[in-house]
């Protein structure tokens, strides 16, 4: 029964559901795929293709692997035993290397820091000097560190200059392309509240942007050294005086005990360096994550603390207008400001009434002790390394007046009437880099899961494995082409193989980490819901890691393109065997014209990385 003037209300007309023939619309789950997704993953599939293609073509199989056999078991009872050099001449090239290494370093990081300063958005003065020193550190880093030394060696001949500069410079290339991402990656807030103050750019920068850029800074300085010390073996072909230079002469004279002994010094050497820098850089980012923390005081504390301080008063509640930032802030002020006071200094009342700081050195705990040690130890291992590599301002003065004509003597391009074979042999290093990169990829991949923590689930598994790759890292792909050129002959195949077997080092540790730095979120999910573990490693951690693992092989292409050139030094195939040959004849037109073709490689190959990071990111 229904009110006069009312009508019951009506539901509304349902919507017509499908007829008997008709079909549900379908519900898309997946993104629809764009135009640039294609366009890389056709690009990524282009390079798997031309890595398959290079395999072929090298001929890199199980047969050729089969025939070296014989020469393998024959190279073997050549170089047993192993002759080492007397102790005190082995301390001699151990210590000269090192000296070399260190020196150079450090002059990259003196290079790097301005450079990386004028290539960071935050602090470049303006668009042409960030272009400009973008430009300097891409070159760098394209140049082999061979190249650099063939100029040093002209200017500075025989010496620990000619390799401290080359290293130096070459290193560059990378080591400002990392500063210059850790300084973008700085918090602004602190240069704010600076240039509020009225503090300049240079103050701003001293005061706020280095210091938090400095673990980034540390850490990569300490990487950049290992890596140094594997490339100083190449550096021995060229002249430069060392464990490299012992290696070199041993080779030319087929005393393969020596070499071989020689061989694995320079491996126990880079895996102690490696070992050494790696327990400091975890050090250090433990220390500063310590410094980091705040330090909580109960509110009744510093009320009470407040309180009861000659003419100060209790700390008042907010008002309701007051934001929880403000709050958070003014807390965090407070804190700041105790802790200051309790390092650097301690209260006494005055006559007045009121309190007077009384000035006193910070507290010497066990955490600015560990950093001052180590401090004094880097800063007399530095003074020593500067005497050993002969380092002093006669050297550089001389080297100064030299440059000019040196850089006079490499231009302008020319091929030296060998234009055609140049082309064949670039084609050459790239096939090496391709199939090198397709080897690496294939073995790094499983080693660098069962590296990953996240993954296998047993911590002594994952040590296991990154110990593996710890020591494939360790050895110098320089020795790994030699043992292969023996082996299998001169060639791109030992070439390829040498570069496959030294990708597992680079590339595992990449992969590993890129593994576990996966959000661990879903992986719990998928968990709870059941599910095993390879499905949640191909349901959640692989399509989580699949981006940077992919920007990560790329790396190792651009890497390995620069590590052919240098393999076909020691007769491993492609465009470095020229190099060396041009260098020796004194053909230095023919050397910078090598130097361009891998530079346009190499560019071409790290613009198409940095495009598809950026596809995928």
């Amino acid at each position: 029964m229904s009110v006069a003037g009312h009508h019951p209300p009506t539901a509304p007309p349902a919507a017509p559901g499908p007829g008997p023939g008709a079909t549900r619309p379908h519900r898309r789950t997946l993104a629809r795929p764009t135009a640039a997704g294609l366009s890389a993953a056709t690009a990524l599939m282009l390079c798997v293709i031309g890595g398959v293609w290079a395999f072929v073509a090298l001929r890199l199989n199980i047969a050729t692997l089969t025939d070296s056999a014989d020469n393998a078991v024959a190279f073997l009872s050549r170089t047993l035993p192993l002759d080492f050099p007397p102790a005190g001449e082995l301390f001699s090239l151990i210590w000269q290397t090192l000296a070399i290494v260190v020196s150079a370093t450090v002059l990259s990081v003196v290079l790097s820091v301005p450079l990386a300063l004028l290539a960071a958005r935050n602090t470049t003065p303006g668009t042409a000097a960030r272009l400009a020193s973008r430009g300097v550190i891409v070159l760098c880093r394209a140049v082999p560190e061979v190249v650099f030394a063939i100029a040093a060696f002209r200017v500075f001949g025989l010496g620990g200059m000619t390799g401290v500069v080359a290293l130096g410079v070459h290193s560059v290339g990378m080591v400002g392309k990392l500063y210059a991402d850790a300084v973008e990656q700085t918090d602004e807030g602190p240069r704010t509240a600076l240039r509020a103050t009225g503090a300049g750019r240079l103050q701003q920068i001293t005061a706020a942007v280095l210091p938090q850029a400095l673990p980034s800074l540390v850490a990569t300085a300490l990487h950049r050294l290992d890596i140094n010390l594997r490339a100083s073996a190449v550096l021995g072909f060229v002249g430069v005086n060392g464990l490299g230079y012992a290696l070199s002469t041993a080779i030319t004279t087929l005393d393969y005990q020596r070499a071989m002994a020689i061989a694995v010094v320079l491996l126990l050497l880079c895996f102690v360096a490696e070992s050494i820098s790696g327990a400091i850089r975890r050090t250090l980012l433990q220390d500063v994550t310590a410094a980091r923390r705040p330090r909580r005081r109960r509110p009744e504390r510093q009320g009470g603390r407040r309180a009861g301080r000659p003419g100060g008063t209790a700390p008042a509640r907010p008002s309701s207008g007051a934001t929880a930032a403000t709050t958070a802030g003014a807390d965090s002020t407070i804190a700041g400001a105790d802790s200051t006071t309790a390092t650097m200094g301690t209260e006494a009342p005055r006559a007045d009434g009121g309190t007077a700081v009384r000035r006193s050195l910070p507290r010497w705990d066990a955490r600015r002790i560990r950093r001052t040690t180590w401090l004094v130890l880097t800063v007399a291992l530095v003074v020593a390394s500067a005497v050993r590599s002969g380092l002093s301002w006669n050297t550089l003065r001389r080297g100064a007046e030299s440059f000019f004509p040196t850089v006079g003597d490499f231009l302008p391009p020319g091929t030296g009437g060998i234009g055609g074979q140049l082309w064949a042999d670039l084609w050459v290093t790239l096939q090496i880099a391709l199939a090198g990169t397709l080897i690496g990829l294939v073995l790094a991949l499983p080693l660098g899961t069962l590296a990953a923590r996240n993954v296998v689930g047993s911590p002594r598994v994952a040590r296991f494995f990154r110990t593996v790759i710890l020591l494939v890292r360790a050895i110098p792909e320089l020795v790994l082409a030699i043992v292969f050129v023996v082996v299998t002959g001169l060639g791109a195949v030992s070439g390829a193989l040498a570069l496959g077997v030294g990708s597992v080092g680079l590339l595992g540790k990449l992969v590993a980490d890129s593994l576990e730095e996966t959000d661990p979120g879903p992986a719990r999910a998928l968990v709870a819901t059941g599910a095993r573990r390879h499905q949640v490693f191909f349901g959640s951690v692989l399509p989580r890691a699949w981006p940077a693992v992919v920007g990560h092989l790329l790396y190792q292409l651009d890497v390995n393109l620069r590590s052919a050139t240098l393999l076909g030094i020691v007769g491993a195939g492609g465009i470095g065997y020229d190099l060396l040959n041009a260098a020796r004849v004194l053909q230095f037109p023919v050397v910078t014209t090598i130097v361009l073709m891998v530079l346009a490689l190499v560019l071409l190959i790290e613009g198409l990385a940095v495009w598809v990071r950026k596809v995928y990111a």
